[in-house]
């Protein structure tokens, strides 16, 4: 109850403080990349239940010549990568945390297509909400590899408590100040989970 009414105070607070970032932000986007200001997916959370987080664009829609979307990092340009590097595209989220399906602080929320690729161990980051921000976020973003986040995200899952969400929420405004681990090499955020990193059978 306690972590539920912190994400809610301080959700409600920082959307409070920061609306005008956050219209300044979308006008931006609208400029840049026009309408739909607002990128909407379908991610796994508490217990892999689905819900539709929500994101501001920082990427165009650029096809190849047979109609496919063209890799995240060729589509990512400079305006969106100034905006992740602030962490403005995040903003939106703080909507996904007043609504439960979010918490400030917690594993974040990859693809549904995940789901049935991970360990058992690797499955348990699912134990908790999903945040925001999270135990691998400060500890390297993007810039580790799928087994590290994932090993991070599972000890989340299992040590979470309110100290360490605040010890968290600390580092994490070291991490975005310092624009550390926005990207993997070669990709806008990480490449593609290809599935079991350890304990895999066959």
């Amino acid at each position: 109850m306690v972590k539920k009414s912190m994400d809610y105070i301080v959700a409600g607070l920082l959307l409070l403080m920061l609306w005008p970032v956050i219209l300044g932000t979308a006008l931006i986007v609208r400029i840049h990349f026009g309408a739909p200001i607002l990128f909407r997916q379908v991610r796994p959370g508490l217990h892999g239940k689905p819900f539709e987080i929500l994101k501001f664009r920082t990427m165009t829609n650029a096809t190849d010549d047979e109609g496919q979307l063209l890799p995240d990092y060729i589509r990512l340009t400079g305006v969106g990568r100034f905006l992740r590097k602030l962490s403005l595209d995040e903003l939106p989220q703080l909507f996904n945390v007043l609504k439960g399906e979010l918490s400030l602080v917690g594993p974040r929320p990859l693809l549904m297509e995940y789901l049935p690729l991970y360990t058992e161990e690797q499955a348990k980051r699912h134990l908790v909400k999903p945040g925001i921000t999270g135990w691998a976020q400060v500890h390297g973003r993007n810039a580790m590899t799928w087994e590290e986040r994932l090993e991070r995200d599972a000890w989340y899952a299992q040590h979470q408590c309110f100290r360490l969400d605040l010890k968290i929420l600390w580092m994490t405004i070291g991490v975005v100040a310092k624009s550390k681990g926005i990207s993997n090499d070669n990709h806008a955020t990480m490449p593609v989970f290809q599935g079991k990193t350890t304990n895999l059978e066959g």
